[in-house]
């Protein structure tokens, strides 16, 4: 099952809206980075694995699904519409680095 933008976002502010503060998220935010970038220096050998069976690959994929987690919370929270703030982003983006297409022409060529 494929889930959107706008269904996670909505999920997120059914979820968090009689307890979710912001500062709080953010704080949740901060520290799920920190564990991705744990897993990384793991990952590159700048850092111990905790085991030899340890899979970086799952652990890298459940940290960035916490750091979207918390980063989606926040913008429910705030009534962000993510999935216009990403395509207005990299329009600017692809502008300034001169990429050969944007978001948004590539998901029109689809």
């Amino acid at each position: 099952m494929k889930v959107t933008i706008k269904d996670y976002e909505e999920y997120l502010y059914e979820t968090y809206k009689n307890h979710g503060i912001d500062s709080s998220l953010f704080m949740k935010l901060v520290e799920e980075i920190g564990e991705v970038a744990e897993v990384l220096n793991r990952r590159d050998g700048r850092k111990a694995k905790e085991n030899e069976d340890e899979d970086l690959i799952e652990k890298l994929g459940n940290e960035l699904v916490d750091v979207i987690h918390y980063t989606f919370a926040i913008a429910a929270l705030n009534n962000i519409n993510l999935n216009d703030f990403i395509i207005e982003k990299d329009k600017k983006a692809s502008i300034k680095y001169n990429h050969k297409i944007n978001l948004l022409q590539y998901l029109l060529n689809k």
